[in-house]
Order: structure tokens, then C-alpha cells, then sequence
């Protein structure tokens, strides 16, 4: 659940990044208009091939690699992670040109750290052109890449996270321990009520995870789990829809659950909102809106303006669940070129009765101006 995020990266990258300045529009809502011509667009469920899928679909106008995660370090120090990659298309073909830098393709990734034991939150950001080797996205072996950051399919069929930044980074091995999973319908996640507005999503729910943790000149050896998102689209949100915020919960029990509200303008959640049930098994269940129930049970103001919210009950009564959502610390705010709330939270709570546990990330977005 990027989206509006991505957009408001590229609202400002677009006349840095693009062979022509353009004026930006003033809101989200008019770059993610209807009129997004040449662009394939996400009309109906597709048949869905993996590794394949993991790789780049430019006939689409946006695109995410999305990865969480909460790991331990040997001395019991506790992480959360972000490394996300995006790729957003500037117009439906790249222009015939003998300029090797010509390109339609913009790629950007976001990393962030959270350090538990030292209540510190780390941040970076890159972007650069898809052109000259600087960034891109490959199928078979699945790559993604910009510079030395990367997400990487490696021989064992593992992949490799590798991200530094001068405050920090992260080199991590991941090893899918469910299969891939579908969201919405048959992978096909609406997303307003108009046709079109919808993109094509699916989640890795679990990622056994192992590797190094760098902050400073500190290295720490840590494991725990991931989760990787990915969805593709040439998706327009609503006029009326001001962002949303996302869940996704590893529990103790061995399933998963993720679900996104997504606001609208007047306080109440849009209909399309939605999320998947994973069960230990790894069967998925679509979740509709009517389905979760959410309560706000805290806030945290920003330094920088903007009220979040920073605690939570979440309950699926269809599958048992009363779960209290807690942030590992308050302050997970990412100053990237948008500003959102994106981090770790820890789960108490029970599933039919009985005591259940679990990590997993919270995003949210529109909260702040």
C-alpha cells in the first residue's frame, strides 16, 4: 500500500527525472486521473506466475517491492526494517533515441531502521534514472536495483537485501517459509469504486530472515522475519480518498493477517477497504471491510505537525481475533521526499479465547501536510 506515497515522490522527482520540465499537478488525485492513456490498467483477475512475477510489469504505470520486517539480535537487541524499491513510468513506451540516458523508467527506494533498545529511527532515501545501469528490475533471476542498493534472487532461490547508507544498513538473507498469496479478489485488489482504479497485489506473508544490522560502526547479527508486498497498477485513487492506513501482523499462532482502511476526505473508511487472512497453512481469505474492526486507542503528535494514530484493537470476529497493536517505539516517521508513518509494532492479545503474540508493521499515510 504505496501509492500515494510513491505519487508524491515523483510529484517532485518528475521535472529532475524527466528529458522535459513539467509543472507537477497540485494534488495526487490529478496525477492518478483516468487519463493515463497507453498504459495497461487493472481490469480483471490474471493468471499470476511466479518467479516471473516477481520481476517488472512496464506495461503498468507504477510498481513496488515492498519488505518489512522484525528481527532479534544475538544479545536480544530488537530491529524493525523498511527497504522498499518503486518504479513509476513516465510516459506508456520509452522514445527511440540514440542518448543512452533517455529513458521513461524512474526508480526509487526508501530504508528505514528501527532501533528498539536505542529508541532511534534512520532513514534514507535514493532515486535515480532506469537507464545506464544506475537502477532497474530484471525476471529470471529476479533483481531489483539502484546503485549498490538491491533486492536480489540468489542461486538457493533465497534473495539477499543489500542497503547502505553512511548511518546505517542492513545485509539480510530471506527464505520464504509460506507460498505466495493473493489479496483482493483473486489478486485483482480494487481499490475505489471505479473501474480501473485497482492494481494487481499478492504478499510473501512470511520470510524466514537472517544477516547483519549495521548502525554506526556497530555490526549486530540478527534473524526474525519479513514480509514482502508487491502490487503493480495504473491505478487512480478516488478524489475523495486521503490516504489509508495499512496492517500487516505475523502472529505466534503461525498465521498472518493484513488489512488497509483506506480514509476518505469526511473521516469514514472507503468500502473498497479490504485485507487477507493467512492461515498457518498458508491458505489465504479475503477479508472485506466489514470484517475488521478497528479502534483508535492512542495518538502521537509529530515535532513537525500532524496528529497519527499510535495504538490500536484490532478484532476479526470471523476468525477469532482481538489483537492490541503497539508501536516498538512512537516516533517511526519517514522524512523521504513525502513524509508518512511507516513502522514496527508488537501484538498481544487472543484468537478464540486463547493468549496469542506477534510483530509486524503499520503504515500510515495522509496525516500529515
Amino acid at each position: 500500500m504505496k501509492l500515494f506515497l510513491y505519487i508524491g515522490v515523483l510529484l517532485a522527482l518528475t521535472p529532475v527525472l524527466a528529458d522535459e520540465a513539467a509543472e507537477p499537478p497540485s494534488r495526487l488525485a490529478e496525477l492518478l486521473a483516468s487519463d493515463a492513456e497507453g498504459f495497461a490498467r487493472a481490469t480483471e483477475p490474471r493468471d499470476f506466475v511466479f518467479p516471473a512475477d516477481h520481476g517488472p510489469h512496464p506495461e503498468f504505470r507504477n510498481e513496488w517491492w515492498y519488505v518489512t520486517g522484525n528481527l532479534d539480535g544475538d544479545r536480544g537487541e530488537r530491529f524493525g526494517f523498511e527497504l522498499t524499491f518503486f518504479r513509476f513510468s513516465l510516459a506508456p513506451s520509452a522514445d527511440p533515441s540514440d542518448s543512452d540516458w533517455r529513458t521513461n523508467q524512474v526508480y526509487i527506494a526508501h530504508l528505514a531502521l528501527t532501533d528498539g533498545e536505542d529508541e532511534r529511527f534512520l532513514v534514507a532515501q535514493r532515486y535515480s534514472r532506469g537507464a545506464l545501469g544506475l537502477a532497474g528490475a530484471e525476471a529470471e533471476p529476479f533483481r531489483v536495483w539502484i546503485d549498490d542498493w538491491r533486492i536480489e534472487e540468489q542461486s538457493s532461490g533465497d534473495w539477499r537485501l543489500k542497503a547502505d547508507d553512511n548511518e546505517f544498513g542492513l545485509d539480510l538473507i530471506l527464505s520464504a517459509s509460506k507460498p505466495p498469496v493473493l489479496n483482493g479478489i483473486d489478486g485483482l485488489s480494487q481499490k475505489s469504486a471505479d473501474p480501473g482504479n485497482a492494481s494487481y497485489y499478492y504478499s510473501i506473508t512470511r520470510l524466514e530472515t537472517q544477516g547483519i544490522v549495521r548502525t554506526g560502526n556497530r555490526d549486530y547479527s540478527v534473524s526474525g522475519l519479513a514480509w514482502l508486498d508487491r502490487e503493480w497498477s495504473t491505478s487512480a485513487l478516488a478524489g475523495n480518498q486521503v490516504g489509508w492506513d495499512w496492517f500487516a501482523l505475523q502472529l505466534s499462532d503461525g498465521s498472518d493477517l493484513m488489512f488497509y482502511g483506506l480514509r476518505l476526505d469526511d473521516g469514514s473508511q472507503d468500502p473498497q477497504s479490504g485485507g487477507t487472512f493467512v492461515s498457518t497453512g498458508g491458505i489465504a481469505s479475503h477479508l472485506g471491510r466489514s470484517d475488521v474492526e478497528i479502534e483508535v486507542l492512542d495518538t502521537w503528535d509529530s515535532p513537525e505537525g500532524g496528529t497519527y494514530p499510535s495504538r490500536w484493537q484490532l478484532r476479526v470476529p470471523r476468525f477469532g481475533l482481538d489483537l492490541t497493536i503497539t508501536p516498538v517505539i512512537a516516533d517511526q516517521e519517514l522524512f523521504t521526499t513525502v513524509r508518512y508513518w511507516e513502522g514496527a509494532v508488537d501484538v498481544s492479545g487472543s484468537r478464540d479465547g486463547n493468549s496469542i503474540a506477534g510483530r509486524g508493521y503499520v503504515e500510515l499515510t495522509g496525516y500529515a501536510r
